[in-house]
């Protein structure tokens, strides 16, 4: 019986160090940038304007997520973007998707109307776009995609990803 014992804590003990062995570790230039990235939102003065990420997949219609200042990306909401007052940043300069991940500061509100997507087969929060200005052409990164860097733009071309 102590000999069956033995065994079954060698067995789990084996078991427990591959299964945490197998567990992802975020490398600590990653963790020090998401460490950076959360005090710079913190940051963000209170006001009358969103943040908006571009988020360009060719076979999709969304324009990207938009999250209020001083609240993590995490709370983003993905939408489609209306561009009757004011033509998005790439659509303006005729350079369809060239901005993507590109990260800005918008100003317009949520019209409260929801929008079909018909590649995504969802729907998605209309934000009526007043004016834009850029941010930053190299954000941090805010998807687990651009954290592990081995998935190409093929793997990822249907996946709808959302930020961390």
């Amino acid at each position: 019986m102590r000999r069956v014992t033995r065994f079954l804590l060698a067995a789990n003990l084996l078991l427990g160090a591959a299964f945490f062995g197998a567990c992802e570790t975020v490398p600590q230039g990653i963790q020090q940038a998401r460490l950076e990235m959360a005090q710079k939102i913190a940051a963000e003065p209170a006001g009358d304007y969103f943040i908006g990420r571009r988020y360009y997949k060719s076979d999709y219609k969304f324009w990207g997520y938009v999250r209020r200042p001083s609240q993590p990306w995490s709370t983003a909401e993905l939408v489609m973007l209306n561009e009757k007052q004011k033509l998005a940043p790439d659509r303006e300069r005729v350079d369809f998707g060239s901005d993507n991940n590109y990260e800005y500061k918008l100003y317009g509100y949520f019209s409260g109307d929801k929008v079909y997507e018909p590649a995504s087969n969802s729907i998605y929060p209309e934000f009526v776009l007043k004016g834009y200005q850029l941010i930053s052409m190299n954000p941090s990164p805010i998807f687990k995609s651009q954290f592990r860097g081995h998935a190409t733009a093929e793997d990822l071309r249907y996946v709808v990803e959302k930020p961390e």
